[in-house]
């Protein structure tokens, strides 16, 4: 029989009323595993069990929350080959990627371990005389989190880990795409000391099991990644209970290419911004606007890389792009492919279903050539391996093509100007912005989020995710009269 892996509620295992599979993109004759799916019922005995856990928790000692979450980062990181081997083969990035990426979501449990005992309050002399203030923070409570399949360990790692930190009960809804990963970092978290109810992974479709627990009044806070339009709907679900969200949605990134670039690093950093993943990041390079003077040298260049890059089964030593990560992916990104050139845009190369060894999700890197910023292709997010060069005549044309989006979650510049680079820093309207670097790669001890469309709510990471997980309180004390 299939081993049936489970939902994590109140402490238990359970099984649900259904399942799915899991097949590897690389290779779909490889079952990952079959994974259950929650019923209504069960969430709601997870929301219980976390209200109750939740109160628990706080009031355990700073040290024993600490060591809690140094166990689970310690863990990670040394299973991280394990690990990133399982998340490869059901995500599909290149197995180097999935090593990094648990390990990555380690350092996040390490470094929220190490916040848990910078939670540092405030002091202040009232106005009135004879009084004096406190101002600290506390656990908003009962947080869902809603992770996407791209990152599916570090993503919800950079939420679970504050959310815990600072003293939280959590509801993991993780996607249903990548329920292998979700299990393995579950399976860490469970076995530690922690109460019954304070975790609680629960699987399923997201228009049912999540749509149900965004709409619950049960919930204190909820922070998602994933697509506008799902973002949309939860902050209206959510409006009505009054529960605070925290969104990291779509993003139509720029890598600008000035005419002082050194085109080889330029070349090496937006390969690598869009391609890496296969494309499917939020931070991915999907706009390429690439100055006059260097356009022509850059674009071969370009081209070159991209068809040179190997594509492969995603735990096959020297492979650099793996698989789209499902069929329905695959053909939504062909479809983009069909929506450039309808709009009179140039596929210089890829953009194509490969026939590889594997049965799986294949598709060549595709950059798009002669296009303008006001194409489909340029204004939606395609979180495909492909990318569009924008042709502009100088550093002005330039920045203002990368902020003409609704989007804004991360730019970058190759330039060898301070001066170009520091004003590029001052004004592009993005959350992240990058010099000489991709525009894919952030650091988990400092904020990261957009503007516009792209996020919502209070940033991600580092000390500013406090801001979400935690509410502030203020006491006014009487100090009263010595003898």
């Amino acid at each position: 029989m299939t081993d049936i892996k489970r939902n994590f509620i109140a402490g238990e295992w359970v099984a649900g009323p259904s399942e799915i599979e899991n097949r590897n993109p690389s290779d779909l004759s490889d079952l990952v595993g079959t994974f259950t799916q929650a019923s209504a019922a069960q969430l709601d005995d997870a929301l219980e069990a976390a209200a109750r856990a939740q109160a628990e928790w706080a009031g355990y000692a700073l040290e024993r929350k600490q060591a809690v979450l140094l166990a689970i980062g310690n863990e990670m990181m040394e299973r991280a080959e394990e690990l990133g081997t399982l998340l490869s083969r059901e995500e599909g990035k290149p197995l180097a990627e999935g090593k990094g990426e648990v390990f990555r979501a380690g350092q996040f449990f390490t470094y929220y371990a190490h916040e848990v005992l910078r939670q540092l309050g405030e002091n202040a002399d009232s106005v009135r005389a004879g009084v004096e203030i406190d101002v600290r923070r506390e656990p908003v409570g009962v947080v869902a989190i809603i992770s996407p399949w791209n990152f599916p360990t570090a993503t919800a790692s950079w939420k679970i880990a504050p959310a815990l930190a600072y003293g939280n009960a959590v509801l993991w809804k993780p996607a249903n795409v990548t329920p292998a990963s979700a299990v393995a970092l579950t399976e860490i978290i469970a076995k530690q000391d922690i109460p019954a109810g304070l975790f609680n992974l629960v699987m399923g479709a997201g228009s049912e099991v999540g749509q149900r627990l965004v709409e619950s009044p049960k919930l204190d806070a909820i922070s998602f990644t994933g697509s506008v339009p799902v973002g949309r709907g939860i902050a209206q679900a959510a409006v009505g209970n009054f529960t605070r969200v925290q969104m990291e949605m779509g993003s139509k990134n720029a890598l600008a290419v000035m005419d002082d670039a050194d085109l080889d690093l330029a070349v090496t950093i937006a390969l690598g911004g869009a391609f890496g993943g296969t494309g499917q990041k939020c931070t991915a390079s999907s706009r390429l606007i690439v100055h006059e003077a260097v356009h022509d040298a850059f674009v071969e260049k370009l081209v070159a890389g991209a068809k040179a890059m190997k594509v492969g089964h995603a735990l096959e030593p020297g492979t650099q792009m793996g698989p789209v990560v499902s069929e329905g992916q695959l053909t939504e990104n062909l479809s983009w492919v069909e929506k450039g050139r309808a709009e009179g845009a140039e596929l210089a190369c890829g953009g194509e279903r490969l026939s590889l060894d594997h049965d799986g999700y294949y598709m060549s890197p595709g950059v798009f050539l002669g296009t303008t910023n006001d194409m489909e292709i340029n204004r939606e997010e395609m979180f495909a391996p492909l990318t569009s060069v924008i042709k502009v005549g100088s550093y002005d044309e330039a920045l203002s093509v990368v902020n003409d989006t609704r989007f804004g979650l991360v730019s970058g510049i190759a330039t060898t100007s301070l001066a170009r680079a520091t004003h590029f820093r001052r004004n592009a309207r993005t959350g992240v912005v990058t010099v000489n670097l991709p525009t894919a790669g952030t650091d988990y001890h400092v904020p990261f989020g957009g503007r516009g469309e792209s996020s919502y709510g209070p940033r991600e990471q580092g000390i500013h995710a406090r801001d979400f997980y935690t509410v502030v309180k203020t006491a006014y004390i009487s100090a009263g009269t010595p003898d």
